[in-house]
């Protein structure tokens, strides 16, 4: 161990720094998912407290209890809320709120990550002629609505490996082809890897000839 230590010293400041970043790099994704559950735990501790209290119970007696709890009543809460979206109350304390500044803006980019959205509504990872004259670019419809021009759909390409920025595309359904076992999430590891790993690793396919993915004409018919 102490070898391998000196080995790393040993080839000076840049390899030093460079297994620095490497480190960094390996822990980010750990860290970031770490103080995402602690903060619902503590969210959930904090709430299930409360109602114990409520009823008499001290909750620092039962701390397991009130945990598996407050996920129980997490899990309620979220499928009858679930359910509400989709009745008329929904939709309009949804306009209520529409008409509050940047709440629009505030909901289109929370959609952006909700891989439960369904129809003309659901993320569709597809290939389109992009910047290249051959070949295809991999991009997202985050709507199968037609765009301002008959018979065109807007494709997102995202940039890499930070794809909060991309371009836009006016696209015709004909040209436009769909990559069915593919999924925003999907797409998001692809677009973090910068193409370390293709599409096909990270969907654990073989690749196949552009005339096995259907168009998006094709898809629509279905």
């Amino acid at each position: 161990m102490i070898n391998k230590i000196k080995n790393y010293f040993g080839h000076g400041k840049d390899h030093f720094f460079t297994v620095i970043l490497k480190g960094l790099f390996w822990l980010a994704p750990i860290i970031a998912i770490t103080l995402i559950i602690l903060w619902i735990y503590n969210n959930i501790n904090a709430l299930t407290k409360t109602m114990f209290e409520l009823i008499g119970i001290n909750p620092l007696h039962h701390p397991f209890l009130w945990t598996i709890f407050g996920v129980l009543i997490l899990a309620l809460v979220a499928y009858i809320v679930g359910i509400f979206v989709e009745t008329r109350l929904g939709d309009f304390i949804q306009k209520l709120y529409s008409k509050i500044p940047g709440y629009k803006t505030i909901k289109e980019l929370v959609n952006i990550f909700n891989t439960s959205k369904s129809g003309e509504k659901k993320v569709l990872v597809v290939l389109i002629k992009g910047f290249t004259t051959e070949g295809f670019n991999i991009g997202l419809m985050y709507s199968t609505r037609q765009s301002i021009v008959k018979d065109h759909y807007t494709v997102t390409l995202s940039m890499t490996p930070i794809p909060n920025g991309g371009f836009m595309f006016e696209v015709p359904k004909d040209k436009i082809f769909v990559i069915q076992e593919a999924t925003f999430d999907s797409n998001l590891q692809y677009l973090l890897s910068m193409g370390v790993k293709s599409l096909a690793d990270i969907l654990n396919v073989e690749p196949r000839e552009l005339d096995k993915f259907p168009s998006l004409e094709e898809y629509l018919k279905k």
